[in-house]
């Protein structure tokens, strides 16, 4: 009976051995040890601490196992199908390019094994051309998971902390990102100004200014460029119409408005913004998305150091996640296609957008710190950007590009207008619950706010707040009982921020107070804005 088991069990223990779902990599200074070397389908390569391992195997989950330390190493992996690597105590640092580069066909999972401390450093990245810029750099969908620790160190000019062509998903993992080195420079023909015009490359204007564009359609079609028949659109007091260069008079007040021009306007700044002319307008501007920046005078950077970026979208589903970005350009989080806050905790600084996407941002339930020191905290730019108001039919509905459902929303800028904490570039921005506290400017007093559609909780626009660091920022309801409280690491003076927490109610009066300053507002609908305290119509750091 034993025998005819044995005999039972082989087939499947030799399958085993054959599809080496353990590679096992020990790096020890300047070689590498690989323990179960596959035969078949799965090439292990070994150079000093430069490992390569190469499965064809489309169907099957390849698995790999790395340990030790390395001075100078990496490991290439290429694979048909999918792959698991599991880090169980490694210390990797790359001279040049990514310690760990997955030329994966088929999603990977990097995982750090329960209670081990990892860390993966780079320190060069001038031959993009043969190493990747990246501590983790993957070419198909990538996940960091695991009850350990990952720390990803970019120390080189030009390297990010993780970089994917594909979707990223992070959860149970503590990972700590954190770049230092410079960009490698920038591109030739940095025009910027609005987004969605790609990486320094010139812009399409026929999408914009032809036949068939948002600005090219007759006069008098509704939402066009040229608005109502007649000439410029919405000029005066009636300004009512979504489309159109809109919002230029009195009744400004609509939120597809190019910023209100003329001192009569009822946002602060008018078309100017802030003292000097339109914001950011010059060669200082380091952002690289959104309109102020004008014309030829954005940055484009090659290689920025940004944190987390994928060309998918980014979803974070738990953990503990903390970003720190030191260069211009270099954004904490940034999904192309959006990023996604189920669970965890988040905490992103960065001189530029701590989070940003050209798609949707969604806090659904984690508790989310994100703080830019130079542009918004949080940027999502729609497809469209600054165009939106434009064009368009008025019977097409704009989708929320900011969504809060749940969790906690500290978006801090501490730069001043027109940087803000939720910046949403003319879309919708919905609040459905959660709490939120934002902290920055805007260009007039005009940030992007919520409506009574889009907020389902009830939701304040507090105008003209001054921060002062590490005092507390408090919450009272009428009865004097304490609903929220927090903390800002900074100081800021006249800060338009928006605020909401699950204990707000409609037709309840809450009071905020800082210090040696107190405002009070009421809930007479879901959304409301108070900008009754007024500085001389300016902005004050």
């Amino acid at each position: 009976m034993q025998k005819r088991l044995l005999l039972w069990l082989l087939p499947f223990i030799i399958g085993g051995v054959c599809h080496a779902e353990d590679v096992a990599i020990r790096f020890d200074g300047a070689t590498a040890k690989v323990k179960n070397r596959a035969k078949d389908s799965v090439t292990v390569v070994v150079d000093g601490a430069y490992v390569t391992v190469e499965s064809l195997y489309k169907g099957h989950e390849l698995t790999l196992r790395l340990s030790g330390r390395s001075d100078d190493g990496h490991l290439v992996l290429k694979t048909a199908g999918k792959a698991k690597v599991t880090l169980d105590g490694l210390t990797l640092t790359s001279q040049e390019g990514a310690p760990l580069w997955l030329k994966n066909k088929k999603k990977v999972k990097v995982k750090a094994a329960k209670g081990t401390e990892n860390t993966l450093t780079i320190t060069a990245c001038k031959d993009t051309a043969n190493f990747k810029a990246a501590t983790i750099w993957a070419k198909d969908k990538l996940e960091l998971s695991g009850e350990g620790t990952l720390h990803l160190i970019a120390t080189g000019d030009g390297c990010r902390g993780v970089k994917t062509k594909k979707d990223i998903t992070i959860e149970e993992l503590t990972l700590h990102v954190i770049t230092s080195g410079n960009n490698l420079g920038e591109k030739p023909f940095g025009f910027g100004g609005f987004p969605g015009f790609g990486d320094g490359e010139m812009p399409d204007f026929s999408k914009i200014f032809g036949a068939d564009s948002l600005m090219g359609k007759p006069s008098g079609t509704n939402g066009s460029f040229y608005g109502p028949p007649g000439g410029f659109p919405s000029f005066g007091n009636d300004s009512t119409r979504r489309g159109g260069f809109p919002s230029f008079g009195n009744d400004s007040t609509r939120r597809g408005g190019f910023p209100p021009f003329g001192n009569d306007s009822t946002l602060r700044g008018g078309f100017f913004g802030p003292p000097g002319g339109f914001p950011s307008f010059g060669n200082d501007s380091t952002s690289e998305g959104g309109f102020p920046g004008g014309f030829g005078g954005k940055h484009k950077y090659v290689a920025s150091t940004k944190g987390i970026a994928s060309k998918g979208k980014i979803t974070i589903n738990s953990g503990n996640v903390t970003v720190r970005t030191s260069t211009p350009g270099a954004e904490g989080i940034e999904g192309k296609e959006g990023v996604v806050f189920n669970g965890g905790r988040i905490d992103v600084l960065s001189p530029d957008d701590a989070v940003n996407a050209n798609g949707v941002i969604e806090f659904n339930g984690a508790d989310v710190v994100a703080r830019s020191t130079g542009n918004d905290a949080v940027d999502a730019n729609p497809e469209g950007g600054f165009f939106l108001p434009f064009g368009g039919d008025n019977n097409q509905e704009i989708k929320p590009i900011i969504i809060v459902r749940g969790g906690t929303v500290y978006a801090w800028s501490q730069v001043g207008p027109p940087e803000e904490g939720l910046d949403s570039d003319f879309a919708p921005l919905a609040i459905e619950g959660g709490t939120v506290f934002s902290v920055g400017g805007s260009i007039g007093d005009s940030p992007s706010v919520p409506n009574n559609n889009t907020a389902r909780q009830p939701t304040v626009l507090l105008t003209d707040l001054p921060i002062t660091k590490d005092e507390p920022v408090s919450i009272f309801n009428a009865d004097g009982k304490l609903v929220h409280t927090l903390i800002v690491p900074f100081s800021f003076h006249g800060s338009a921020s928006i605020v909401t927490c699950p204990a707000f109610k409609v037709g309840n009066t809450y009071t905020l107070k800082t210090t040696g300053y107190e405002k009070t507002f009421t809930f007479s609908e879901s959304f409301v804005a108070d900008r009754t305290a007024r500085r001389n119509g300016g902005w004050t750091m």
